[in-house]
């Protein structure tokens, strides 16, 4: 498994690197439009940002916003191609939520693309929604108590 290092924005990561890494993943490979990638939500989140530990490079991002006293959402989660199946997803997550529980939530939710739900049921998540399509992507939405 390669070694990464996790940061939350402002204890070393900034921005700037979790922007490259959503840039790379949703708008280069996806094919997200940049104005609903890059919205006007993450003054208002918190965001996780990992680094190859070699090199420094930013290679995984998610963002955390409270939505009430009790839920968080996690959005914007994101891998480069090439660290994926390496473990950094589940790594993201488990910080992601550590962050939620530090903001006194009690439960999470999220939305999946479709082609990566299976992850997020092997981390507990359970799937509450039917299909939709967001930024023309079909997505369901997910939830995890914390």
């Amino acid at each position: 498994m390669a070694a990464y290092d996790l940061q939350v924005v402002d204890e070393g990561a900034t921005l700037a690197d979790a922007h490259a890494v959503r840039r790379r993943v949703f708008i280069d490979e996806q094919g997200v439009p940049e104005a609903v990638e890059m919205d006007d939500r993450d003054d208002a989140a918190t965001h996780v940002v990992a680094h190859e530990a070699d090199d420094g490079a930013p290679v995984g991002t998610a963002r955390v916003r409270t939505l009430d006293d009790e839920t968080a959402k996690i959005e914007r989660v994101a891998v480069l191609p090439d660290e994926r199946g390496n473990g950094l997803g589940a790594q993201l997550m488990v910080r992601a939520e550590a962050v939620a529980r530090e903001q006194g939530c009690r439960r999470v939710r999220l939305h999946a693309q479709v082609a990566v739900e299976s992850f997020y049921q092997r981390l507990g998540y359970q799937t509450v929604s039917e299909t939709f399509d967001q930024a023309g992507i079909e997505h369901v939405e997910m939830t995890k108590s914390l």
